[in-house]
């Protein structure tokens, strides 16, 4: 059953006062609706079992039923069960729709509570009793009468949908009951309240119920008045400012005066100031005509203004003068680096050129590649002080979105330019030195490729036309010095890499980390910890034991670290209120630092058989790699660990079969790896390892293996074989040789056809070592194992003889 439309009390129908009640009554359930006594209701019944008992009421004399409210259920439905208290009600109008509904109007006529509830027909019915109230009318109730009908009259008129004859109609009550339902019959109450109105049978306390209900609809309205009137307040004033904007643009059309606001004017002075190209220019007029027929509270006010201030903002015309001293240059950039004697040659050319072209920078764009740690990006920092240019970094690690090179449309919420233009403009100059770091570590997916937007940004032929989505009009980029960084150069896409030259940045040798330690990192953090001139002295030999026995790179990044570290430890003396001069030498390292990290000699531990040391060239520079070899008696199986890729499985297949085919010449039998299982490991197994240049390592390993032989130690070697035993040349000799010096090796073995890499190698780490060049696979065994073999050898390297 629902309410059909808005309850109200009208002047009762004449019913006897002491109502008869029959056995039962037919019982309809009306939701959430709430009945009282002498209130007439329009409902709508379109349940089965509501219209049959509709119609059972009607056919019956005196046309009574009982509505009972229900339930609420989860969700906030009132649709649960019947409530114990309701009202009796008679049929005064009904109808029935052609879809079998029922449209009535009910009386309420008293208050009831069920005592039996059964539904053993198709509709409800239940034995009920009628409530009787209690009260009296005393002065105190007349007061309370009076202070509710006044509040009712406010209530009244405070509202919009309920008509002012209700206040006349609640004054002719005189019946403190009555007017209790009457007035909670007509406010906007909550299903529970009307409910508890209801069920109250004490008439004063009903009544004072009434009051309070009518307080707090009397703050309701106060509220609701207050938002309205601020929300028509704000609306006249917007209206009444376009009426007065439209006014004052009429009567500067008639003055023939323009109609740009002070606002805009000030903003169209700042697009004049920028000196745009023409085809900005033009946008910028269209965009700025545009704005000042948009009113300014508008959304698409905003957006358009935000443009036209960005496209204010950029550094169109505004360049800085370069500084074109060669030899000013060349001190910066050994004031700045040690050692790199190499790339810096290379960027003096590059700057060379610049100044002969006279600051024409179309040419192709540097890209620094070397481990972490060796001053790729302080380089660029370097460059942009000698040519006296603006320095901005845009780092690239990790980006997958093409919008963070091109920027996003404008049609998006909360588009912005790119990072290209961004910097540039935060840079306010057309022409800075823009670094462009980990451009090895540049993502990809359904968002678009970064890499191929950067082809527009690195191309010198396109690069003057450059097109960011969110301005939609060219900037010039050819005057950008552009500089990439990247720590490998294989992970950079073809088409980017051959926009630019790859300038390589080896690891550093220990003699110029030394350096780099006293003319740079130590002086820098003696500041950053806050130790007073004079207070630390670190002598060579503690930095010596710093770089061999507690850092293991390429670089010298985490050599500042552990200086750092010295330094810390020296500043909490000197916070505690010591002021004594600290010097700390090789021996007192170890109190600061701890327990050594890394052993230097490895030269010194023992030969042992099938353990080969060789050569790897990683993001971090080189590296030592150890590979271990043993057969066991089996079935000829190869079994390979240490989480090698395709590239190194197949070195240490091509190893094993250039194995048989000399095994006279390795002096075991011609069936022995038929006989035996070959396993072949590579420690730190977490670590994935890959390529073609273990292969000589691998091969010298298990012909250790087979013949028993100890592989010297201090030897170490890369290369790559082939199956006929012959070595073809890798890369990276650089950062191989330095790990191999760092390692304490002696002697390296590498392929002949390298021999020119070598000049690459400092001198002083070649004074300390024993380069051997090779041909082919004999020459290695030769040079690396001991000639016999050795009676502790382990006996999983047995050499099998039947």
């Amino acid at each position: 059953m629902e309410a059909s439309g808005t309850a109200k009390f009208e002047k009762p129908i004449e019913v006897q006062t002491t109502l008869v009640l029959p056995d039962d009554l037919p019982v309809i359930a009306s939701g959430s609706t709430v009945l009282y006594p002498q209130q007439l209701v329009p409902i709508v019944a379109t349940e089965e079992r509501d219209v049959k008992a509709i119609d059972e009421a009607a056919s019956s004399e005196a046309k009574l039923l009982v509505v009972l409210p229900q339930e609420m259920v989860d969700g906030g439905k009132y649709e649960g069960g019947p409530r114990e208290v309701g009202a009796t009600a008679t049929i005064v109008r009904m109808a029935k729709a052609p879809d079998g509904s029922i449209h009535a109007i009910l009386q309420g006529l008293g208050r009831v509570r069920v005592v039996k509830l059964a539904e053993d027909k198709a509709w409800l019915r239940a034995e009920v009793e009628a409530l009787v109230e209690t009260g009296d009318r005393t002065a105190e109730v007349e007061a309370m009468v009076r202070d509710v009908l006044k509040t009712f009259d406010e209530v009244v008129d405070m509202s919009d949908s309920m008509p002012a004859e209700l206040k006349s109609a609640a004054e002719g009550m005189s019946d403190t009951s009555t007017l209790s339902d009457f007035i909670a019959g007509n406010l906007k109450l909550k299903p529970e309240d009307r409910y508890q109105v209801l069920v109250e049978l004490d008439v004063n306390k009903r009544l004072s119920m009434v009051r309070d209900l009518l307080a707090h609809e009397i703050d309701v309205s106060k509220v609701q008045s207050k938002i309205q009137s601020d929300v028509q307040g704000e609306l006249d004033k917007r209206q009444r400012e376009f009426i007065l904007r439209e006014q004052m643009k009429a009567i500067q059309r008639e003055l023939g005066e323009s109609d740009i606001t002070p606002e805009l004017a000030e903003l169209k002075e700042r697009l004049d100031e920028a000196k745009l190209s023409e085809v900005a220019q033009r946008e910028a007029d269209r965009e700025l005509q545009r704005l000042s027929t948009i009113p300014s509270m508008s959304p698409e006010y905003q957006v358009a203004r935000t443009y036209l201030e960005w496209l204010a903002d950029l550094p169109w015309s505004t360049s800085t003068v370069d500084e074109m001293d060669i030899k000013r240059a060349e001190k910066i950039l050994d004031e700045d680096h040690f050692g790199l004697d190499k790339v810096k040659r290379r960027i003096l050319d590059f700057l060379a050129v610049l100044k002969l072209k006279e600051g024409d920078t179309r040419g192709p764009i540097l890209c620094f590649v070397g481990p972490p740690g060796t001053g790729k990006t302080s380089l660029g920092q370097s460059v942009a002080r000698a040519l006296g240019r603006n320095f901005i970094r845009v780092a690239l690690g990790g980006i997958r979105d093409e919008a963070e090179i091109r920027g996003h449309r404008r049609t998006y919420v909360g588009a912005m330019p790119g990072r290209i233009v961004r910097e540039i403009k935060r840079a306010g100059s057309n022409n800075p030195v823009l670094m462009l770091d980990e451009v090895d570590k540049i993502g990809s997916d359904y968002r678009g490729d970064p890499a191929s937007a950067l082809l527009e940004v690195l191309d010198p032929a396109q690069n003057s036309t450059f097109t960011d989505h969110y301005l939609d009009v060219a900037f010039d980029l050819s005057r950008v010095f552009f500089i990439a960084t990247a720590n490998v150069p294989d992970p950079i896409p073809a088409p980017l890499r051959d926009r630019m030259e790859i300038i390589e940045l080896s690891g550093y040798t220990e003699h110029e980390k030394l350096e780099i330690a006293k003319r740079y990192l130590l002086p820098r953090q003696l500041d950053e910890n806050g130790i007073p001139d004079g207070g630390l002295k670190v002598t060579d030999g503690a930095i010596r034991e710093v770089i061999r026995s507690y850092t293991r790179e390429a670089g010298v990044r985490n050599l500042e670290r552990e200086l750092g570290s010295l330094c810390r430890g020296v500043a909490r003396g000197v916070a505690g209120g010591d002021t004594s001069k600290v010097t700390i030498t090789e021996k007192r390292v170890s109190i600061y630092l701890g327990s050594i990290k890394f052993r230097w000699e490895m030269a010194s531990e023992k030969d042992e058989v099938g353990v080969a040391t060789g050569l790897a060239a990683t993001a971090a520079g080189g590296e030592v790699l150890f590979v271990e070899a043993s057969v066991i008696p089996g079935k000829g199986r190869l079994t390979l660990t240490g989480q090698l890729g395709d590239v190194m499985q197949e070195s240490a297949q091509a190893a094993l079969t250039y194995s048989r085919t000399r095994s006279a010449a390795l002096g075991v039998s011609d069936d022995f790896l038929d006989r035996h299982d070959v396993h072949i490991h590579v420690p730190a197994g977490a670590v994935p390892k890959d390529g073609p240049s273990a292969g000589v390592t691998l091969s010298t390993a298990l012909a250790s293996a087979m013949t028993g032989r100890p592989v010297r130690k201090e030897v170490a070697m890369t290369g790559e074989i082939t199956l006929r035993g012959k070595l073809l040349p890798v890369g990276a000799i650089r950062d191989k040789t330095l790990a191999a010096h760092r390692a304490g090796c002696k002697v390296i073995i590498m392929p002949r056809d390298n021999e020119n890499d070598i000049e690459d190698v400092p001198d002083d780490v070649r004074r300390d070592l024993r380069i051997v060049l090779v041909d082919h696979i004999d020459e290695v065994l030769n040079e690396a194992l001991h000639p016999r073999k050795i009676s502790d050898r382990p006996k999983l390297a047995t050499v099998g003889s039947s």
